[in-house]
């Protein structure tokens, strides 16, 4: 699949796989913009995915060396986006200590994983089918 890609800032870096068979293509942070909530990392990107599909963003497993946490979970870039593409992590204050605490521009922050979605259109109904599980809830098959 090809994907239009559009460099909004010069020193801006078009993903790429690390490895054959991943799934995500690493972002690189060009800026960092410090709040007291979080800090925003800018890609410098902005890209055309198609309709049909999403951009979905996640931590690398990097994130783990940091007191980061994304802070809205999964990052969602919708086709119809045409912005530069950040990540936007929340500083986790009882992490304070950790000695590499953030990221810094020119590293990889996030990657980005493009899927195709589905057109969804809901059938409301008074009953749904059953299953063994039903409407057992969180932690319910037994973890």
């Amino acid at each position: 699949m090809k994907i239009k890609i559009k460099k909004i800032h010069k020193n801006a870096v078009i993903p790429s796989y690390t490895k054959t068979g991943d799934a995500g293509l690493d972002l690189i942070c060009i800026s960092k913009e410090i709040k007291s909530q979080y800090i925003e990392y800018d890609t410098g990107l902005s890209m055309e995915i198609p309709t049909g599909y999403v951009g979905l963003l996640f931590p690398r497993s990097s994130v783990s060396k940091t007191s980061h946490i994304l802070a809205n979970g999964v990052g969602v870039v919708d086709s119809g986006y045409r912005g530069s593409i950040k990540l936007r992590y929340k500083k986790l204050s009882y992490y304070i200590t950790m000695e590499n605490e953030e990221y810094n521009i020119g590293d990889r922050v996030g990657q980005i994983v493009i899927m195709q979605v589905p057109n969804i259109e809901f059938k409301e109904t008074n009953k749904l089918s059953d299953t063994l599980r039903g409407d057992n809830g969180f932690g319910s098959t037994g973890a």
